[in-house]
Parts: C-alpha cells; structure tokens; sequence
C-alpha cells in the first residue's frame, strides 16, 4: 500500500514594509540622543584604562594611547571599597524601607480619610515639594547634633526619610483606586488596617516598587548629607569615598572614573533588573501628562 504524504504549504511571508519618513527620524533622533547618554560613560571607561599622567593631559584624548587597569587596581588598595559599599547598602536600604511605609500610609490617609486640619497638612506636603534639600542642611545638622547622632548610622538615615515627593506619588494613586472595593470590605467586616493590607497594597505594587526604585537611586546618590554629618572614614558612603580620591598632586582622574563607574554599576544594575517596574509605577502613579 502506498501512502501519500501531505503536502505542506509553503509559509508566506508579507515583505517588509519601506520605512517612512517619520520613521527614520525618530529612529535618528533615539540614536542622537543615546549616543549623547552614552558618551560620558564612555569617556569615564576610557579615562579610568588610562594611566595618571596621561588622563591628566590637556587637551585630552579618547582612547588610551597605552591600556591599563592600573587605577583600578590602585583604587582597590588605596580605598576602602568595601566599607563604602557596605555603608551605601545599609544607608539605602534602610531609607527605601522607611519611606514606602511612611508614604504608603500617610498617602493612603490623605486619600481616603477625613480628618481636622488635612488641607493644612496636605499644604506642608506640597510645600516640601519646592523647597531644596540643600536649604535644609544647616538645621536638619543642628538637630541631629543635639539628638546625638553624628556619625552614625542613623544620623544619615532618618533626615533623608522625609519623602513629600512620595507621598504625593501615592496619594495621587491611592485616589484612583474604586471606592467600591473598599465599600465592599467594609460591608463584610473588614476593618480600615485589614482593607489597607489586604486590598489597596496588592493593587498598589506598581506604584510602591517605583516608590522604592526612586527612593534607593537617591539615597544611593546623596552625597551633600552623608558628607555633612560623618567625619569617620569608616563611615563614609559610596560617593564620598570616591570624593576622597586624591594625592598631593591633586585629583587622580583616572582612579576618580573608576571609582564612579563603580558607584553607578548598582544603579545600571537595578535599571536593567527593574525597568518594567519603573515604567509601570510612572504610568500609574498619576503623574503622567502633568
């Protein structure tokens, strides 16, 4: 007996569409403008393989004329790296944990409690919105030198756990979660701290997680506090570390570029792990098209 096998049919393709004008500019114009983000990171790669007589040229050039991990290897012995690193970690996890909890809870009580004196208090959040950080500095100093904490840990946490920019996040967010759900929790029992938990946190991963996103990149970053309140060495965080790069000649440029690039591989790092989330939490938070 023979058997007649089935004939395939063979895929059709739909060819290419031509790119349209349009098309080809905005790809031109993303391409400009990531080479022009790129472009610093480069030139501090570039810069850290140098050796220090040759970053220190003027006017300066790209590539290095003879590649070397020499700075690298010299920031590893000369600085604490470690410590740094360490210090940076504990400072910021512990500064991301205590605002989500504090902009989570009080951007929930503006948004669904009523309650004496909630616009006044409402205005000193909006207010802390236009004041610099920078301005603060002197008291918040005075504060935490009559409170003891000085070179402590705790002395560079709980000034930067003050986040009126989260609060108003949340807030705008916990206002367009449906009334309903909550109604309904209500109807069955559920008690305010059970509908916060239960109902309105799981709904409101996305935001928290850019909260927390946002929040770590500016703890990781702050370098005016930590460097105001520590004097101990062992103390010292990420970017004032690397502030201390230098010698008797001056600012070795190439260990500077190595030390950054050090500091920034955390942030690329929870970029790269997390950017869906910080898309997310943007798009939810209320902020969009402000």
């Amino acid at each position: 007996m023979s058997t007649t096998q089935p004939r395939l049919k063979p895929l059709r393709t739909k060819p290419r569409k031509p790119w349209t004008p349009s098309q080809i500019v905005l790809t031109l114009l993303g391409i400009a403008v990531s080479a022009l983000f790129v472009a610093p990171i480069a030139a501090a790669l570039f810069t850290s393989l140098k050796s220090e007589a040759e970053a220190a040229e003027i006017p300066p050039h790209w590539l290095p004329e003879v590649w070397t991990t020499q700075a690298w290897k010299a920031l590893w012995k000369t600085g604490n790296i470690t410590d740094w690193f360490v210090n940076s970690l504990v400072v910021s996890i512990l500064v991301t944990a205590i605002v989500v909890t504090v902009a989570a809870l009080a951007g929930y009580g503006f948004a669904r409690t009523e309650f004496k004196g909630k616009t006044v208090l409402m205005g000193v959040v909006m207010a802390g919105l236009m004041i610099s950080p920078a301005v603060l500095g002197v008291p918040l100093f005075t504060t935490v030198q009559q409170m003891g904490m000085v070179d402590t840990y705790w002395g560079m946490i709980l000034p930067q756990c003050a986040p009126a920019a989260m609060v108003y996040i949340l807030y705008k967010f916990f206002q367009g979660i449906p009334r309903e759900l909550e109604e309904a929790a209500f109807i069955d029992g559920a008690g305010r701290w059970r509908i916060f938990f239960t109902i309105v946190v799981p709904l409101s991963r996305p935001s928290l997680a850019a909260v927390g996103i946002f929040t770590f990149i500016a703890s990781w970053n702050n370098f005016l506090w930590p460097y105001m309140v520590t004097n101990n060495p062992d103390l010292m965080t990420m970017p004032n570390g690397i502030a201390t790069v230098m010698n008797s000649y001056g600012i070795q440029w190439a260990q500077l570029m190595a030390g950054g690039l050090m500091a920034g591989l955390p942030l690329i790092i929870v970029f790269v792990f997390f950017q869906r989330q910080i898309v997310a939490g943007v798009a939810h938070t209320g902020l969009a098209g402000q």
